[in-house]
């Protein structure tokens, strides 16, 4: 996942594009009436893609096997044809690095005293390169606040330092965590792409390191480490490239903040003081005097996983197309629970966006085609690093430029019914106008998500396609619950993110009230019906930082 840097496309070059520069009034669109969706197609579903024959769904395993086949069924039974020619599926070629062997990280001030950190407890490490053994021996430690480079900010943690073959330390998050408004250099509260880890780790592969190890911080990064352990420890999947990984760092990881705490004193530095510098403009990267040595073998090899793709074909207009994505995948076998439990199941994420592929499908089948055709995607390596959503945005079946918009679907809420739906990225594209419509025939109103800092815009394969210009909406069920408020939602949130996101216990409970999550899929349904029942193209918002990208699309078409 690279960030694009957008540079502004003269508006005049789209006059021969249709409606696709006006504004989306809510109130003009038209009214669909929705079907009645099926809980159970939802719950058996997800009951089945989370159960332990399933081991976790991960990428190249028998799980892959299991799931792809098991929707391709689901896909037929519904009423859609395969989405790739006469195929239901897309390769997506990945290569699978596993560690194993890794040394202890050691960090060796110029006294010769050292401190040894292990595996799992302390930190995790990976390498994208393709080779056997991975060996950062006696490499300069150097901290670059946020790793940030912004030419367009004059913002450059790297400035005046070099640091090829060495071991860059950065901070989570941007350098406006932490700030109450939406205002600042980098979105104020709301996390830029600038903070993701993805970013961090592309830009010093950028700079020429030989690592780039993240300190963990539980409030910006927005989980707990056991989260960091279960995602970055066992089989990992990347994109195939031509060189093997060859540009990239050697090795990427994550450190717990207690042992950047022992780094920096060590070096006679205070982490805390070099935190807070980092968040000022002009900050100059700290050569800490430490040298960082790690080592650890691997096995690879190359395998191709698959999206899934069906479709409805559009009644009128079948050369234009909305699209649903949903990914398929989890971890598989992961660091296992107390009680011995290794296999992640993933029921929440994304059983649930999976099985809503199907049960929609279902419904726009019942209700007829639409004007547009309707793309349903399931697509892969959504867990490691949006790999599936990015093969297919960068590779589509059906042409990005003739793709009005699309609905992303990751983990439904099962907190039950609430008032409103929590919007991510709120106000960036004039789909916005389609979720108000919708959400006013529901009687629920669309907030903007209360966490921003948690980058989660970011983090779902809507972002594969929004990168490349798609107006793309991603909503979730809202915090605000109808027993209990927003009080009874923030505990559930807590409650799944601390207790069962990325771990064993993220399972299906035969317990779980179903209401919200199929009003959540009216919504969905709405949106998306809406949307292929015009000849609207729906665009970003002025000044947003794809609108560019979709200019140029638009104008080429």
């Amino acid at each position: 996942m690279r960030l694009i840097y957008l540079a502004l496309i003269p508006a005049l070059a789209l006059g021969a594009c249709k409606k696709v520069d006006s504004e989306v009034d809510s109130s003009s669109l038209p009214e669909v009436s929705v079907p009645e969706m099926s809980d159970a197609t939802m719950k058996e579903i997800t009951e089945k893609l989370s159960s332990d024959e399933f081991e976790g769904r991960a990428p190249g395993t028998p799980g892959e096997e299991k799931t792809i086949t098991y929707l391709v069924d689901k896909f037929k039974g519904a009423g859609l044809e395969p989405g790739n020619g006469d195929s239901w599926f897309q390769n997506v070629p990945l290569v699978e690095i596993s560690a194993k062997n890794t040394s202890p990280l050691t960090f060796t001030g110029k006294d010769g005293a050292s401190m040894s950190f292990a595996e799992r407890k302390d930190f995790v490490a990976v390498t994208y390169q393709e080779q056997p053994k991975i060996d950062v021996k006696d490499s300069d430690v150097v901290f670059v606040g946020y790793g940030i480079n912004a030419p367009e900010k004059g913002w450059n943690d790297y400035e005046g330092v070099d640091v090829k073959g060495k071991t860059v330390i950065i901070l989570v998050n941007d350098a406006d965590f932490g700030t109450e408004s939406l205002e600042g250099e980098f979105g104020g509260r709301a996390m830029t792409y600038y903070g993701r880890w993805t970013y961090k780790f592309e830009e010093a592969a950028r700079q020429g390191a030989a690592a780039a190890l993240i300190i963990h911080d539980e409030a910006p990064a927005a989980y707990g480490w056991n989260v960091v352990e279960s995602s970055w420890t066992g089989p990992q999947f990347y994109a195939q490239t031509a060189n093997g990984g060859a540009d990239q760092t050697k090795v990427n990881g994550w450190i717990q903040k207690a042992v950047a705490e022992k780094l920096f004193s060590a070096a006679g530095q205070d982490l805390n003081k070099a935190m807070a510098a980092a968040k000022t403009k002009g900050f100059k990267a700290v050569d800490l005097g430490m040298k960082a040595s790690l080592s650890f073998e691997n096995e690879f090899a190359k395998k191709d996983s698959k999206n899934v793709i069906g479709i409805l074909k559009g009644a009128k207009r079948p050369d234009e197309y909305v699209l649903y994505t949903a990914h398929w995948d989890h971890l598989g076998r992961c660091t296992a629970a107390p009680d011995g439990d290794d296999i992640c199941n993933g029921a929440v994420d994304n059983a649930t966006g999976t099985a809503a592929l199907v049960a929609l499908a279902e419904a726009f089948k019942k209700q007829g085609a639409p004007d547009r055709s309707v793309i349903f995607l399931a697509v892969t390596a959504e867990e490691s690093g949006l790999l599936g959503s990015k093969y297919y945005a960068e590779n589509p079946v059906y042409p990005l430029s003739k793709t009005a918009g699309g609905v992303n679907m990751d983990a439904f809420s099962m907190t039950g019914l609430a008032k409103n739906l929590t919007v991510i990225g709120k106000g960036k594209s004039q789909l916005d106008a389609y979720v108000a419509a919708a959400a006013k025939i529901e009687g629920r109103t669309p907030d903007a998500e209360p966490t921003p800092e948690k980058g989660f815009y970011y983090r779902s394969d809507h972002f594969s396609f929004a990168k490349l210009g798609v107006p793309m909406v991603y909503f979730e069920g809202g915090d605000d619950l109808v027993n209990g408020g927003k009080s009874a939602g923030e505990a559930a949130a807590k409650d799944y993110t601390e207790n069962r996101y990325h771990g064993p216990k993220d399972e299906y409970n035969p317990n779980w009230d179903w209401s919200g999550v199929m009003a959540d899929l009216r919504l969905y349904y709405q949106v998306g019906r809406m949307l292929a029942m015009t000849d609207t193209w729906p665009n970003w918002n002025e000044g947003d930082e794809f609108r560019a990208t979709r200019d140029k699309s638009r104008a080429e078409k």
